[in-house]
């Protein structure tokens, strides 16, 4: 009887060892939400439309794409943890470093940059019958951006500051989402408005309006779209994020291959519900936003970025980037696809 116990025992025993015993990547797997503003200009919004390039989705990970207006929006967000992994842009990095408290932040991969030379560039429009033709001549004007503090909205503010006008005071900033700002402008409701790929692409908003300046003008080169994640999560789930960034990488190259192009317009309009025509002239191409297809920021520029709003008396303090930078599980998914 006794052997009988113990053999019961044993057999009970062997489902707890063995739970005991399974690696760790048999657990669930690590839920990772990623934010996004614009469909298929934020790669997130399309990254992994060819799940066959995504190898450990649903192994290590799952991931889940979240829309926002804009970037200042995700700070909540990331505060809240409703999202992972946010895409902030130079301005609300910083935003969430000094204003939100959040300094546990750190960057883990690039996603675009604006005004690199050879690339794409933010643009800010007047009507093509408007007496406006120059910054200086926005006074008195009302000029539309998606959110204050946003990428846009910074760029915006320090090119009308070189023209001597002061926020405030001399003009006046309404949010809008980027799709009803062609409405806006072509109504006379505001006098500028802050344009970003694919909306700059529109047929009706080039014919009936004009550039005023870019975001190249105002900044040089500066980074658009970086993605940031909280340190704790980071040390968490180190394993899943490399795996994570390894599929992006592989998304990405696959977006960015030119023999690729035109089934990544038609998974852009799949999402947009927009024309093709939105896309396919410029999606992943030269005419883009630069990717790298490393996913490396530009720490650089990115530095020079925040500098500046601290100049601008945007930010009382300066912040060192490199601090808030952690490209290790960026660097080991890189080892893996080279």
């Amino acid at each position: 009887m006794k052997l009988k116990a113990l053999a019961a025992a044993s057999a009970a025993l062997i489902p707890l060892m063995a739970a005991a015993l399974t690696p760790a990547a048999a657990a669930d797997p690590v839920k990772i939400r990623v934010a996004w503003i614009v469909p298929a200009s934020n790669i997130a919004s399309i990254l992994f439309a060819k799940p066959e390039l995504a190898t450990h989705l649903g192994k290590s990970y799952t991931m889940e794409p979240v829309r926002y207006q804009g970037t200042p929006l995700m700070i909540t967000a990331l505060a809240v943890n409703e999202i992972e992994v946010g895409n902030l842009s130079y301005s609300s990095m910083n935003l969430a470093i000094q204003n939100a408290g959040m300094s546990d932040l750190r960057i883990i991969a690039d996603e675009f940059q604006d005004g690199v030379a050879g690339y794409a560039t933010n643009e800010f429009m007047v009507r093509k019958d408007s007496d406006i033709k120059t910054p200086a001549d926005l006074k008195g004007k009302v000029i539309a951006i998606n959110a204050l503090g946003s990428a846009v909205d910074i760029a915006m503010r320090a090119e009308l500051k070189k023209a001597g006008l002061q926020d405030k005071k001399d003009y006046t900033v309404v949010e809008a989402p980027f799709g009803a700002m062609k409405a806006m402008l072509g109504d006379k409701k505001v006098d500028l408005v802050a344009s970003v790929l694919p909306f700059s692409e529109d047929a009706e908003l080039r014919a009936n309006s004009r550039v005023l300046f870019t975001q190249r003008d105002a900044l040089g080169p500066s980074e658009l779209g970086i993605w940031v994640a909280h340190k704790a999560f980071i040390d968490k789930n180190h394993d899943a994020l490399v795996d994570f960034l390894e599929d992006t990488l592989k998304a990405t190259r696959w977006y960015l291959d030119p023999a690729n192009h035109d089934e990544a317009v038609k998974i852009a309009v799949a999402l947009s519900k927009a024309p093709p025509a939105l896309f396919q002239s410029w999606l992943f191409t030269k005419k883009d936003y630069f990717r790298s297809p490393n996913l490396e920021p530009n720490i650089t520029a990115l530095q020079a970025n925040v500098d500046l709003q601290r100049d601008m008396g945007i930010f009382k303090d300066r912040i060192e980037v490199k601090n808030f930078t952690d490209l290790a599980p960026l660097q080991e998914a890189l080892k893996r696809i080279k």
